[in-house]
């Protein structure tokens, strides 16, 4: 049977949410391929500076990006439906993700205009998918509206700051991306009607971390690729992928629904309010990693390892165990004190790392971080967890 091409958008959440299984669709899966070109671009963009000055260049357009991403995440959470209108919406949007690709590279300076329109386009075919629920849904208009006019005004602040120069133009962005970030919480009450559904999110946000994580494959391929096959680089090499083996591992290991089911059943949106930021220094982290890698592996081939370069790899690493340190301590992936533990004594491992390596080879270091990694996978076989994933029962 033939589906209409123009259909209202459905409510996939609250009481609609009942008997509904979601899982990705094949429109989003396709979307998600043009932030692999994006977040490549940046990990490109870092892997050419990686000083302090050009880790917060990379973390100030990483930014932008993964918002853009969020926010049609969130959107088709609540209100996905696979009509014409939806298909070109999310069609445009990838045009504009592909402009803020191309623009990632000198996007603080002279491509910064070009980076700021695309951003601008990409929020504006948001917008009116919002309003375009809205006026189709109208007991969740009051949700639709609010996140209408939040991105709407943050979207104006991108666009008015294409035409005035540096720094003011980055101080618009400042302020867009700040009335873009706390819209959702202004909404906060809205969110208690409509939670967003708890088996559809954790699926794309574990999609997500899966793009950025296959920057630390990339990694590892383009560190051996471009250098002369030796013994050092390839043990290296298998440092580096044990690394973000260990990472996808402690991630998807203890990545569950169930908080959001909670977040869902008892209102409590605190839980969902972390879901969504904290993952923001995690998925910094995790791809920021890879070009961490790609850099040792380098390193090893000549024998040589920067203090730039040891300190983007241990506090990459540093930063996604801190990051998940949070997600355990606060129940909003599998909820427990034990691996809340275990992911600081790794985050203090790095961090002492990159204090005190200067003097370690590149395949010292490596070999160390990835043995830090197996070491948080054993303290989690070891441990264990209920079955089920049973929430608010602490370990």
């Amino acid at each position: 049977m033939s589906r209409p091409l123009l259909q209202a958008p459905r409510l996939w959440v609250g009481e609609a949410a009942d008997a509904q299984p979601r899982r990705a669709t094949w429109l989003e899966l396709f979307y998600d391929l043009v932030f692999v070109v994006a977040v490549s671009q940046l990990a490109h963009k870092l892997g050419g500076d990686v000083s302090p000055k050009g880790f917060l260049s990379f973390v100030a357009l990483f930014i932008p990006v993964w918002w853009a991403w969020i926010g049609t995440t969130f959107y088709a959470n609540r209100f996905d439906n696979d009509d014409l209108i939806r298909r070109v919406l999310m069609g445009l949007q990838m045009l504009a993700i592909a402009g803020l690709a191309v623009n990632v590279h000198h996007g603080l300076d002279s491509s910064s205009a070009g980076f700021a329109l695309a951003y601008v386009a990409s929020r504006l075919m948001l917008v009116l998918e919002y309003l375009w629920a809205g006026w189709h849904i109208s007991k969740a208009r009051g949700l639709t509206n609010r996140y209408a006019i939040g991105f709407g005004l943050g979207a104006l602040l991108w666009l008015v700051s294409v035409f005035v120069p540096a720094p003011l133009r980055f101080i618009l962005w400042s302020a867009g991306l700040t009335i873009d970030l706390i819209t959702p919480l202004i909404a906060k009450t809205m969110l208690k009607q409509f939670p967003p559904h708890p088996e559809h999110l954790p699926e794309r946000f574990g999609l997500f971390t899966i793009i950025v994580l296959g920057e630390a494959i990339i990694g590892v391929v383009n560190g051996v690729s471009e250098m002369s096959w030796n013994v050092m680089s390839s043990l290296s090499a298998i440092a580096g992928f044990v690394t973000a083996f260990s990472l996808w591992w402690i991630y998807f290991e203890n990545v569950s629904g169930s908080a959001l089911e909670t977040a869902q059943t008892s209102g409590r949106i605190r839980i969902l309010m972390l879901w969504l930021y904290i993952h923001l220094p995690l998925v910094i982290g995790l791809a920021a990693t890879g070009v961490g890698v790609e850099h040792l592996i380098q390193a090893a081939g000549k024998g040589v390892l920067l203090d730039a370069d040891r300190w983007l790899l241990c506090g990459s690493v540093a930063l996604c165990y801190f990051s998940l340190a949070v997600l355990h301590r606060m129940g909003v992936i599998f909820q427990c004190k034990g691996r809340t533990r275990h992911r600081l004594i790794g985050l203090a491992a790095m961090l002492g790392l990159g204090l005190l390596g200067g003097n370690l080879t590149p395949l010292q270091l490596g070999s160390l971080v990835a043995a830090m990694g197996l070491g948080q996978i054993s303290l989690d076989i070891y441990q264990g967890k209920p079955q089920g994933f049973i929430q608010n029962n602490q370990i």
